[in-house]
């Protein structure tokens, strides 16, 4: 068996992994607080790389375009939930699916009419910092330590603020929360703005990988997607800790087929034998891995 191989694919895995988590903790925040998917958090992220791109073409250091960056997507995520879905709170599930579908739309469509279709070249700041060895590129390695920092950064602060605690206690309980003095309004604005910025890591890491364009994260999406089902959409760190999972299941796959000699799946069906396990996780344990049971009287 060829380790050197193994524990390169090991590492992929894990980097990748780091990508579909901190898209699956995006999607999670939000869920946690409105009980909906955001089908839009992937256009978000993408919308959020071309302005990182548009900032470093204008001639800023990445650093200063990054951090830039995840301000305006924080803001942005805000300006969002403050807008045009507080208007939708009491609404249907129906209408506020047609509403994620329809900023999924409009993020695509303004991307590629600002700045065209064409790929575009994304930079990484990390060639220069970590040397290149064989079992991990510097970029791989950059990816995973940015977004562990990211993910220890978000449990300190919902973990030990005083704002964090607000934000957990307007997501799990916002009645009491309310009796409390706790403005659960501006609690989930501002969980539209984390969950936003999140995005915008997630998709200015993955950018070097694949080029920019306007579809970049759609199936990143489905891997963050899939992420949070497996560990439990209600369960942050769960989400987590699937798309780490997934990620090295991605990469295990590719490993079984150099073993065995024989190409059965390629890199076209590595996202359905994906999908193909967490279906089965769900069939047998719907909550996810790490999720909880929610019961809610009726």
């Amino acid at each position: 068996m060829n380790w050197e191989f193994v524990l390169h694919q090991a590492t992929s895995g894990l980097a990748n992994g780091a990508i579909y988590a901190s898209v699956a903790l995006a999607l999670v925040m939000i869920y946690t607080a409105t009980e909906h998917i955001n089908f839009a958090q992937g256009e978000m992220a993408m919308f959020s790389c071309y302005i990182a791109w548009q900032l470093i073409d204008w001639g800023l250091p990445y650093w200063v375009a990054f951090f830039c960056t995840i301000a305006i997507s924080f803001a942005g995520g805000v300006a969002i939930e403050r807008v045009i879905l507080k208007r939708f709170h009491n609404a249907p599930v129906l209408a506020v699916i047609i509403v994620f579908i329809g900023l999924l739309v409009i993020f695509n469509s303004i991307a590629g009419w600002i700045w065209s279709t064409v790929l575009k070249q994304f930079p990484s700041p990390f060639v220069d910092i970590f040397p290149t060895t064989k079992l991990v590129g510097p970029h791989q390695l950059g990816v995973v330590l940015t977004i562990l920092i990211i993910l220890t950064g978000l449990y300190l602060f919902f973990r030990f603020t005083p704002l964090g605690l607000a934000m957990r206690a307007a997501a799990q309980n916002p009645v009491s929360a309310r009796l409390v003095g706790v403005r659960v309004n501006w609690m989930l604005a501002l969980g539209w703005g984390l969950a936003a910025a999140v995005g915008a890591v997630a998709g200015m890491m993955v950018a070097p990988i694949v080029f920019l364009d306007p579809n970049l994260m759609a199936g990143i999406l489905l891997y963050g997607f899939a992420s949070a089902l497996l560990g439990g959409i209600s369960n942050p760190g769960g989400a987590v800790l699937g798309g780490f999972i997934l990620g090295l299941l991605e990469n295990g796959i590719i490993v079984v087929e150099n073993l065995v000699g024989v190409t059965v799946f390629g890199n076209e069906l590595k996202l359905t034998v994906a999908l193909i396990v967490v279906i089965a996780v769900l069939i047998f344990k719907p909550s996810g891995l790490f999720g909880k049971v929610r019961v809610k009287r009726v």
